[in-house]
Protein backbone atom coordinates (compact mmCIF):
# COMPACT_ATOMS: atom_id res chain seq x y z
CA UNK A 1 0.00 0.00 0.00
CA UNK A 2 1.25 3.38 -1.10
CA UNK A 3 2.01 5.88 1.62
CA UNK A 4 -0.42 8.10 0.36
CA UNK A 5 -3.40 5.28 0.76
CA UNK A 6 -2.13 4.69 4.08
CA UNK A 7 -2.65 7.97 5.56
CA UNK A 8 -6.49 8.11 3.60
CA UNK A 9 -6.91 5.07 5.56
CA UNK A 10 -5.60 6.26 8.90
CA UNK A 11 -7.54 9.64 8.30
CA UNK A 12 -10.90 7.30 7.69
CA UNK A 13 -10.26 5.36 10.91
CA UNK A 14 -9.85 8.81 12.70
CA UNK A 15 -12.98 10.64 11.21
CA UNK A 16 -15.44 7.25 12.83
CA UNK A 17 -13.23 7.39 15.76
CA UNK A 18 -14.16 11.25 15.80
CA UNK A 19 -17.96 9.98 15.05
CA UNK A 20 -17.96 7.20 17.58
CA UNK A 21 -17.08 9.23 20.35
CA UNK A 22 -19.50 11.84 19.50
CA UNK A 23 -22.17 9.36 20.51
CA UNK A 24 -21.01 8.95 23.89
CA UNK A 25 -19.89 12.47 24.48
CA UNK A 26 -22.87 14.42 22.90
CA UNK A 27 -25.15 12.14 24.68
CA UNK A 28 -23.26 13.10 28.05
CA UNK A 29 -24.33 16.89 27.48
CA UNK A 30 -27.60 16.38 27.33
CA UNK A 31 -30.33 17.60 28.09
CA UNK A 32 -28.08 18.80 31.68
CA UNK A 33 -25.88 20.64 30.12
CA UNK A 34 -27.40 21.81 27.17
CA UNK A 35 -30.66 20.94 24.81
CA UNK A 36 -30.49 19.45 21.69
CA UNK A 37 -31.85 21.97 19.89
CA UNK A 38 -29.25 24.62 21.53
CA UNK A 39 -26.50 22.36 20.33
CA UNK A 40 -27.23 22.31 16.96
CA UNK A 41 -27.50 25.86 16.60
CA UNK A 42 -24.05 25.94 18.67
CA UNK A 43 -22.52 23.32 16.54
CA UNK A 44 -24.16 24.75 13.11
CA UNK A 45 -23.04 28.45 14.29
CA UNK A 46 -19.36 27.13 14.99
CA UNK A 47 -19.45 25.39 10.99
CA UNK A 48 -20.42 28.65 9.60
CA UNK A 49 -17.26 30.55 10.90
CA UNK A 50 -14.79 27.50 10.59
CA UNK A 51 -15.86 27.09 7.05
CA UNK A 52 -16.52 30.73 5.72
CA UNK A 53 -13.22 31.24 7.32
CA UNK A 54 -11.63 28.75 4.77
CA UNK A 55 -13.61 30.08 2.53
CA UNK A 56 -12.52 33.50 2.45
CA UNK A 57 -8.97 32.04 1.29
CA UNK A 58 -10.28 30.80 -1.40
CA UNK A 59 -13.21 31.64 -2.59
CA UNK A 60 -15.42 30.08 -5.30
CA UNK A 61 -18.52 31.99 -7.02
CA UNK A 62 -21.85 30.23 -7.09
CA UNK A 63 -24.37 29.84 -10.20
CA UNK A 64 -27.53 31.61 -8.89
CA UNK A 65 -29.57 28.52 -10.51
CA UNK A 66 -27.93 25.97 -7.72
CA UNK A 67 -28.93 28.20 -5.28
CA UNK A 68 -32.53 26.33 -4.04
CA UNK A 69 -30.57 23.25 -4.32
CA UNK A 70 -27.91 24.15 -1.85
CA UNK A 71 -31.11 25.23 0.10
CA UNK A 72 -32.83 22.06 -0.20
CA UNK A 73 -29.01 20.32 1.09
CA UNK A 74 -29.37 22.39 3.53
CA UNK A 75 -32.41 21.62 5.24
CA UNK A 76 -31.59 17.64 4.63
CA UNK A 77 -27.66 18.08 5.78
CA UNK A 78 -27.85 20.36 7.76
CA UNK A 79 -31.45 21.21 9.89
CA UNK A 80 -33.52 18.05 9.55
CA UNK A 81 -30.35 15.91 10.16
CA UNK A 82 -29.03 17.66 12.81
CA UNK A 83 -32.32 18.06 14.72
CA UNK A 84 -33.04 14.53 14.44
CA UNK A 85 -29.57 13.17 15.60
CA UNK A 86 -29.53 14.76 18.37
CA UNK A 87 -33.09 14.93 19.66
CA UNK A 88 -32.71 10.73 18.65
CA UNK A 89 -29.62 10.08 20.71
CA UNK A 90 -30.66 12.38 23.79
CA UNK A 91 -33.46 9.84 23.94
CA UNK A 92 -31.96 6.28 23.10
CA UNK A 93 -28.57 4.75 23.75
CA UNK A 94 -25.30 5.63 21.72
CA UNK A 95 -25.04 1.40 20.74
CA UNK A 96 -28.94 1.89 19.34
CA UNK A 97 -27.88 4.95 17.18
CA UNK A 98 -24.41 4.11 15.92
CA UNK A 99 -25.97 0.46 14.70
CA UNK A 100 -28.89 2.27 13.14
CA UNK A 101 -26.73 4.91 11.07
CA UNK A 102 -25.31 1.75 9.81
CA UNK A 103 -28.25 1.74 7.78
CA UNK A 104 -27.25 5.06 5.60
CA UNK A 105 -25.68 2.89 2.79
CA UNK A 106 -28.68 1.18 2.30
CA UNK A 107 -30.95 4.60 2.37
CA UNK A 108 -28.57 5.84 -0.07
CA UNK A 109 -29.04 3.01 -2.63
CA UNK A 110 -32.80 3.33 -2.17
CA UNK A 111 -32.87 7.13 -2.78
CA UNK A 112 -30.51 6.76 -5.82
CA UNK A 113 -32.37 4.33 -7.33
CA UNK A 114 -35.82 6.50 -6.32
CA UNK A 115 -34.01 10.29 -7.44
CA UNK A 116 -31.22 8.80 -9.90
CA UNK A 117 -32.63 5.89 -11.66
CA UNK A 118 -29.80 3.95 -10.59
CA UNK A 119 -30.06 -0.24 -11.05
CA UNK A 120 -31.08 -1.87 -7.84
CA UNK A 121 -30.57 -6.32 -8.27
CA UNK A 122 -32.62 -8.49 -6.36
CA UNK A 123 -29.39 -9.12 -4.11
CA UNK A 124 -29.44 -5.49 -3.14
CA UNK A 125 -33.67 -6.01 -2.53
CA UNK A 126 -32.99 -8.37 -0.21
CA UNK A 127 -29.56 -7.02 1.69
CA UNK A 128 -32.04 -3.50 1.72
CA UNK A 129 -35.11 -5.94 3.52
CA UNK A 130 -32.91 -7.59 5.82
CA UNK A 131 -31.26 -4.02 6.99
CA UNK A 132 -34.29 -2.45 7.23
CA UNK A 133 -35.36 -5.26 9.19
CA UNK A 134 -32.46 -4.78 11.65
CA UNK A 135 -33.25 -1.28 11.78
CA UNK A 136 -36.50 -1.48 13.03
CA UNK A 137 -36.62 -4.52 15.25
CA UNK A 138 -34.26 -1.79 17.58
CA UNK A 139 -36.52 0.46 17.14
CA UNK A 140 -39.98 -1.81 18.23
CA UNK A 141 -37.23 -3.39 21.22
CA UNK A 142 -36.52 0.54 22.74
CA UNK A 143 -39.64 0.49 23.99
CA UNK A 144 -39.67 -2.44 26.09
CA UNK A 145 -35.80 -1.38 27.82
CA UNK A 146 -36.99 1.71 30.09
CA UNK A 147 -33.90 0.97 32.33
CA UNK A 148 -31.13 1.33 29.24
CA UNK A 149 -31.69 4.98 28.23
CA UNK A 150 -33.17 3.71 24.77
CA UNK A 151 -36.62 4.46 23.35
CA UNK A 152 -38.96 3.48 20.24
CA UNK A 153 -39.14 7.71 19.64
CA UNK A 154 -35.68 7.88 20.19
CA UNK A 155 -34.35 5.25 17.58
CA UNK A 156 -36.86 6.49 15.04
CA UNK A 157 -35.32 10.20 15.17
CA UNK A 158 -31.83 8.49 14.62
CA UNK A 159 -33.81 6.36 11.66
CA UNK A 160 -35.21 10.19 10.44
CA UNK A 161 -31.45 11.14 10.75
CA UNK A 162 -30.16 8.49 8.76
CA UNK A 163 -32.81 8.81 6.00
CA UNK A 164 -32.00 12.73 5.85
CA UNK A 165 -28.35 12.28 5.74
CA UNK A 166 -29.07 9.54 2.63
CA UNK A 167 -31.31 12.11 1.12
CA UNK A 168 -28.64 14.98 0.99
CA UNK A 169 -26.23 12.56 -0.42
CA UNK A 170 -27.63 11.98 -3.12
CA UNK A 171 -28.95 15.38 -4.22
CA UNK A 172 -25.47 17.07 -2.93
CA UNK A 173 -23.75 15.16 -5.77
CA UNK A 174 -24.57 17.64 -9.02
CA UNK A 175 -23.10 20.42 -6.57
CA UNK A 176 -19.80 18.40 -5.64
CA UNK A 177 -18.91 17.95 -9.62
CA UNK A 178 -19.23 21.82 -9.68
CA UNK A 179 -17.68 22.84 -6.42
CA UNK A 180 -15.06 22.18 -4.34
CA UNK A 181 -16.31 20.53 -0.96
CA UNK A 182 -15.53 23.93 1.22
CA UNK A 183 -17.97 25.74 -0.64
CA UNK A 184 -20.72 23.55 -0.79
CA UNK A 185 -20.57 23.32 2.75
CA UNK A 186 -20.10 27.15 3.26
CA UNK A 187 -23.10 27.47 1.68
CA UNK A 188 -25.26 24.63 3.27
CA UNK A 189 -24.15 25.42 7.14
CA UNK A 190 -24.92 29.09 6.05
CA UNK A 191 -28.91 28.43 5.34
CA UNK A 192 -28.45 25.43 7.55
CA UNK A 193 -28.15 28.12 10.38
CA UNK A 194 -31.16 30.02 9.54
CA UNK A 195 -33.22 27.18 9.87
CA UNK A 196 -32.60 25.78 12.88
CA UNK A 197 -32.11 29.16 14.90
CA UNK A 198 -35.66 29.75 15.69
CA UNK A 199 -35.68 26.10 17.04
CA UNK A 200 -32.27 26.59 19.59
CA UNK A 201 -31.81 29.63 20.26
CA UNK A 202 -34.09 29.89 23.79
CA UNK A 203 -32.18 26.66 24.63
CA UNK A 204 -28.35 27.97 23.96
CA UNK A 205 -29.51 31.31 25.44
CA UNK A 206 -30.00 29.05 28.75
CA UNK A 207 -27.05 27.56 29.32
CA UNK A 208 -24.88 29.00 32.35
CA UNK A 209 -21.65 29.44 30.13
CA UNK A 210 -19.49 30.89 32.82
CA UNK A 211 -20.48 28.17 35.49
CA UNK A 212 -18.94 25.35 32.99
CA UNK A 213 -16.33 23.52 34.14
CA UNK A 214 -13.46 22.46 31.97
CA UNK A 215 -14.05 19.16 30.75
CA UNK A 216 -17.32 20.49 29.40
CA UNK A 217 -16.23 23.60 27.72
CA UNK A 218 -13.63 20.46 26.17
CA UNK A 219 -16.58 18.09 24.98
CA UNK A 220 -18.81 21.18 23.84
CA UNK A 221 -15.22 22.24 21.47
CA UNK A 222 -15.01 18.45 20.61
CA UNK A 223 -18.18 18.27 19.08
CA UNK A 224 -18.12 22.02 17.30
CA UNK A 225 -14.20 21.85 15.82
CA UNK A 226 -13.85 17.97 15.75
CA UNK A 227 -16.78 16.59 14.85
CA UNK A 228 -18.50 18.87 12.67
CA UNK A 229 -15.06 20.66 10.87
CA UNK A 230 -11.94 18.17 11.38
CA UNK A 231 -14.00 14.96 10.80
CA UNK A 232 -15.19 16.54 7.42
CA UNK A 233 -12.05 17.90 6.15
CA UNK A 234 -10.52 14.29 7.07
CA UNK A 235 -13.19 12.42 5.07
CA UNK A 236 -13.60 14.96 1.94
CA UNK A 237 -9.29 14.48 2.03
CA UNK A 238 -9.66 10.73 1.76
CA UNK A 239 -12.17 10.50 -0.73
CA UNK A 240 -9.52 12.47 -3.24
CA UNK A 241 -7.41 9.51 -2.63
CA UNK A 242 -9.40 5.96 -2.30
CA UNK A 243 -12.89 4.91 -3.85
CA UNK A 244 -15.59 6.42 -2.42
CA UNK A 245 -16.98 2.26 -1.58
CA UNK A 246 -13.64 2.20 0.54
CA UNK A 247 -14.80 5.35 2.34
CA UNK A 248 -18.59 4.12 2.99
CA UNK A 249 -17.00 0.47 4.60
CA UNK A 250 -15.94 2.75 7.17
CA UNK A 251 -19.38 3.28 8.71
CA UNK A 252 -19.36 -0.49 9.79
CA UNK A 253 -16.60 0.31 12.63
CA UNK A 254 -18.91 3.10 14.13
CA UNK A 255 -20.51 0.90 16.41
CA UNK A 256 -17.69 -0.95 17.16
CA UNK A 257 -15.88 1.79 18.51
CA UNK A 258 -19.20 3.10 19.99
CA UNK A 259 -19.31 0.27 22.11
CA UNK A 260 -15.70 0.19 23.08
CA UNK A 261 -15.77 3.97 23.87
CA UNK A 262 -19.08 3.62 25.86
CA UNK A 263 -17.65 0.65 27.86
CA UNK A 264 -14.57 2.44 28.86
CA UNK A 265 -16.30 6.12 29.90
CA UNK A 266 -18.62 3.43 31.84
CA UNK A 267 -15.68 1.91 33.49
CA UNK A 268 -13.13 4.94 33.43
CA UNK A 269 -15.22 8.18 33.28
CA UNK A 270 -16.32 10.72 36.04
CA UNK A 271 -20.23 11.22 36.54
CA UNK A 272 -19.65 13.66 38.26
CA UNK A 273 -18.15 16.02 35.72
CA UNK A 274 -21.09 15.90 33.82
CA UNK A 275 -19.97 15.13 30.61
CA UNK A 276 -20.60 11.25 30.60
CA UNK A 277 -23.36 9.60 31.70
CA UNK A 278 -24.08 6.33 29.80
CA UNK A 279 -26.96 4.33 32.16
CA UNK A 280 -25.70 1.35 30.86
CA UNK A 281 -23.70 -0.87 28.65
CA UNK A 282 -26.40 -3.68 27.41
CA UNK A 283 -25.80 -5.00 24.06
CA UNK A 284 -27.86 -8.03 24.35
CA UNK A 285 -28.81 -10.87 22.11
CA UNK A 286 -31.97 -9.36 20.38
CA UNK A 287 -29.40 -6.04 19.69
CA UNK A 288 -26.47 -8.33 18.60
CA UNK A 289 -28.73 -9.97 15.63
CA UNK A 290 -30.11 -7.10 14.53
CA UNK A 291 -26.77 -5.43 14.26
CA UNK A 292 -25.86 -8.51 12.26
CA UNK A 293 -28.90 -8.33 10.02
CA UNK A 294 -27.79 -4.73 9.31
CA UNK A 295 -24.28 -5.57 8.77
CA UNK A 296 -25.41 -8.34 6.36
CA UNK A 297 -27.79 -6.52 4.52
CA UNK A 298 -25.26 -3.80 3.64
CA UNK A 299 -22.71 -6.47 2.85
CA UNK A 300 -25.13 -7.62 0.40
CA UNK A 301 -25.83 -3.81 -0.71
CA UNK A 302 -22.20 -3.19 -1.25
CA UNK A 303 -21.24 -6.40 -3.13
CA UNK A 304 -19.38 -6.07 -6.21
CA UNK A 305 -20.42 -8.77 -9.35
CA UNK A 306 -24.68 -9.20 -7.73
CA UNK A 307 -26.56 -8.61 -10.93
CA UNK A 308 -29.12 -11.04 -10.19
Amino acid sequence: MRPRQTKAHIALFLVNLIYGMNYVVAKGLMPGVIGPSGFILLRVIGAVVLFWSVFAFRPQRVDPSDLLRLVTCAFFGVALNQLMFFHGLMRTTPINSSIIMVTTPVLVLVLSAALLGERVTWTKVSGIVLGASGALTLIVIGRHEGDSGASSLGDLFILMNATSYGLFLVIVKPLMRKYDAITVMAWCFLFGLVMVAPFGWSELNAVHWTELDLPVRAALLFVVVMVTFVAYLLNTWAMGVVEPSVVGSYIYLQPLLALGLTWLFVRFGDARSGVIVVRTLDLGVVQGLSAFAIFLGVHMVGRKGATT
